[in-house]
């Protein structure tokens, strides 16, 4: 493979507080044979006298306005309109270390068979840097496996090897309406090989104008959707409706219902010997994601029968077990064992934190 061409996917909607950072990460990567598809879907905010600005001294960025349109159909056009054997993706409020294209060019070098990679990120929430760690779930490589239960990487880490992608699969789905990360990386890796460089090579902004934060709820029904379609391909779920119907509502029969289908995934993962152990990694992750989806109703029972139902209370930190088993059996004090618990999360995520100037110049963006 000669040095090939990177097109950078940016799709940019309101992203004026954190687009230059974002820009800069690309701009100074050490693979400089890029092009940025940075598309301003409708912003009412600064981002395109941004992009104007950034492209006046740097004409490797081609700018594609228009009205709003939404992800989806930006995500689309902007995989029509590059031009490089390799796509990138990347938000407008994440930060690249400049090392990210050329680790990942290097990888499909090496490998030319693999079709998708991502890599492991930092969290950055306002000033502070959360390090991320290596994850030993990634290890078995059985990315079909996984992304049958949950999105293997983090969208704005992807890079796409077209090479190896036929055109009419390297696609959106607009019927996965905020989880079409998910839909498309299972549709990939049910095809061809993938890799994960589990090394921070991004930093993911939380904040609360993230897509992921302002279109929770329904990212989450399109994450169960997902699941069950891939389950029942399988024959591995005997309740199809069950995911479904807690998505729409968190109530004491849909979370019983729920329990139900978990074990009954585990029983028939267990009794099917020639299957993959990443199956009962992929049961876990999915075990945590209804955890946090009925744990964010702030109902402590409904958590509670949960965890009893599924027998999974040694799966769980000690501090929420405490909260828990206080909030289900007396009501009147949930919402000080809630508090309380927010309060010491609050505090360990401070513990292991240091500042984000910190890490960022250790990793050579500042």
């Amino acid at each position: 493979m000669s040095v090939p061409l990177v097109s950078v996917l940016l799709p940019v909607y309101n992203g004026e507080p954190y687009l230059a950072a974002a820009l800069e990460s690309i701009l100074r990567q050490d693979h400089d044979r890029l092009e940025v598809i940075a598309i301003d879907d409708g912003s009412t905010d600064g981002s395109l006298d941004i992009l104007r600005r950034y492209q006046r001294v740097d004409d490797r960025i081609f700018i594609v306005s228009r009205e709003n349109q939404g992800l989806i159909a930006t995500l689309n056009e902007g995989l029509a309109t590059a031009k490089g054997d390799l796509v990138a993706r990347m938000d407008a409020d994440d930060i690249c270390y400049p090392t990210r294209f050329s680790r990942q060019v290097s990888l499909f070098k090496k490998q030319p068979e693999i079709a998708i990679s991502g890599t492991g990120i930092d969290r950055l929430i306002g000033d502070r840097m959360i390090r991320g760690t290596p994850n030993p779930i990634y290890q078995s490589g059985n990315w079909h496996i996984l992304s049958m239960f949950f999105t293997i990487f983090m969208h704005s880490t992807v890079m796409y090897n077209r090479n190896v992608i036929p055109e009419d699969l390297l696609g959106y789905d607009a019927s996965y309406l905020h989880a079409e990360d998910f839909d498309l990386f299972r549709r990939i890796t049910g095809r061809f090989p993938a890799a994960m460089i589990d090394e921070s090579l991004v930093a993911y902004r939380i904040h609360g104008n993230s897509v992921t934060n302002k279109h929770k709820r329904q990212m989450r029904r399109t994450h169960l959707r997902i699941v069950t379609e891939n389950l029942e391909r399988e024959s591995l779920l005997d309740d199809p409706d069950a995911l479904n119907d807690i998505g729409a509502a968190v109530t004491p029969s849909t979370v019983r219902r729920a329990a139900e289908c978990i074990l009954s995934i585990e029983e028939k993962v267990a009794s099917r010997r020639a299957m993959s152990s990443s199956y009962e990694d992929g049961v876990l992750c999915f075990f945590y994601f209804l955890y946090q989806l009925i744990s964010d109703e702030e109902r402590p029972q409904l958590t509670h029968d949960y965890l009893s139902r599924t027998g999974k209370w040694g799966m769980i930190r000690r501090r929420e077990r405490y909260g828990l088993r206080a909030g289900a059996y007396a009501p009147w004090c949930s919402r000080i064992s809630l508090e309380a618990s927010r309060r010491v999360d609050a505090l360990a995520r401070y513990l292991q934190s240091v500042p984000a100037k910190t890490v960022l110049s250790h990793k050579g963006i500042v």
